[in-house]
């Protein structure tokens, strides 16, 4: 049933578009990564600081090496991906220079959700892709809950309300680790999937947490 509204999402994408799209954690604003303009649209919907990164979403696993330099196994990718977390990675030539620039790293993240995944796969590159909502304000499990956010969206995706709305945990959005180093982790942001997240990459991978 999402073959139509992710040929709307396409286009919009592809005419330098935002488009608001369901996850697994939160309501999602994405653009297409390499267009340079598309991303300044994003900061400036979001009032947000430039120095903030932004994320790239994929449709699969093998997408990522494109984009990323991973010194971590496979299988550790295939353990967390599709899922709610962000890898933390270190970016590669491919990457547009203007998608955060300040820094050689960049967050990976590959949603539980059909949706999104088709988006991405349907797309010529990454998306970048942000949560819902003007930065430091709640995230988002309805698209009612960024009505003020609409007008300057080329596309609303209503996938319906995403989790518990009552609950403070649906709204942590993903669990976000720096996987950069070498044998080694530091969690970034906490998010919904920290326990299940720290336990594969400690106990399966022997990875060492390292202090933030």
């Amino acid at each position: 049933g999402w073959r139509e509204a992710v040929a709307a999402a396409v286009g919009a994408l592809q005419e330098g578009g935002l488009v608001a799209v369901p996850t697994d954690t939160v309501y999602g604003v994405a653009c297409l990564a390499q267009d340079s303009r598309a991303v300044r649209s994003i900061y400036s919907l979001k009032g947000r600081n430039g120095t903030k990164p932004l994320a790239i979403c994929v449709g699969d696993v093998e997408h990522i090496y494109r984009y990323c330099r991973v010194n971590v196994p496979d299988e550790l990718l295939q353990d967390l991906l599709p899922g709610p977390v962000t890898l933390v990675l270190k970016r590669s030539e491919e990457l547009n220079k203007d998608l955060n620039p300040f820094t050689s790293l960049v967050g990976v993240r590959i949603p539980n959700h059909l949706f999104i995944r088709e988006l991405a796969r349907a797309c010529p590159g990454p998306l970048a892709l942000t949560s819902a909502n003007v930065s430091s304000q709640a995230s988002t499990l309805t698209v009612s809950e960024f009505q003020d956010l609409w007008p300057q969206l080329s596309l609303v995706v209503d996938g319906g309300p995403i989790g518990d709305v009552q609950s403070p945990e649906c709204r942590l959005g993903s669990t976000v680790v720096d996987l950069s180093v070498s044998g080694r982790f530091s969690i970034i942001r906490p998010g919904c999937a920290l326990t299940s997240t720290v336990e594969i990459l400690r106990q399966k991978y022997g990875l060492i947490p390292e202090s933030p």
